[in-house]
């Protein structure tokens, strides 16, 4: 049978890496070949004629191989927490299909992120001559949050959060951005405000431009 090794080498095993690997293709043909003999033997077992090569496992046997040669594999079980925000900024548009009935009822938006899925979002959520007049959000950003993705649809099940305006505009890409990464941009509560300094306009005190390095 035809034996496929992978092996790696680091930089020091490079001039010598050609003979290594003959070395250990030679030794492991000659132990995967020692069954070989009698593999293509027939043999009668209660009344069903065989091979014997029928009650044998396919392959190498892993455990004949150096342990360079094996690529470790693994397995998820278990999501320990969930890094993405799940939002996305991108564009809206209809569906292709005039005549189905989703058509009727959700639109497709296409996030910027082309690692992020595109989704299905409700009419409802979107603008309301968004139907009429679908050219006119060519350009818009939105902000979406994936809610739900089925394992037999190509597609997530989205919900359009907010319009941010123009694409390319600074202050819209950059509140994208900040959503999509989770980063709270809010207004500073009145209990963080109060810890400034009130009387305006402050200067640095004397005593601390004596003990400190100015950066400035």
């Amino acid at each position: 049978p035809d034996v496929i090794i992978e092996a790696q080498f680091d930089e020091n095993n490079v001039e010598h890496g050609e003979d290594l690997l003959q070395d250990m293709l030679t030794d492991n043909v000659k132990k995967l070949s020692l069954d070989t003999g009698e593999k293509g033997m027939d043999v009668e077992l209660d009344g069903v004629h065989r091979t014997k090569q029928d009650d044998e496992p396919k392959g190498p046997d892993p455990s004949l191989l150096p342990e360079k040669c094996l690529q470790r594999t693994a397995k998820v079980v278990y999501i320990l927490e969930k890094k993405h925000s799940r939002a996305a900024t991108g564009f809206i548009k209809l569906l292709a299909d005039k005549n189905s009935d989703l058509f009727r009822r959700c639109a497709m938006f296409s996030p910027v992120d082309h690692r992020v899925p595109r989704a299905y979002v409700s009419l409802a959520d979107c603008p309301p001559d968004f139907v009429a007049r679908p050219e006119d959000y060519s350009n818009i950003l939105f902000i979406c949050r994936i809610v739900d993705w089925k394992e037999d649809s190509n597609f997530a099940t989205g919900q359009l959060s907010k319009s941010l305006g123009q694409a390319g505009e600074i202050e819209p890409e950059t509140e994208g951005i900040l959503t999509e990464y989770g980063v709270d941009f809010s207004d500073f509560p009145p209990e963080a405000l109060a810890c400034l300094p009130q009387s305006l306009p402050w200067v640095i005190p004397p005593g601390e431009l004596a003990k400190r390095r100015d950066l400035r």
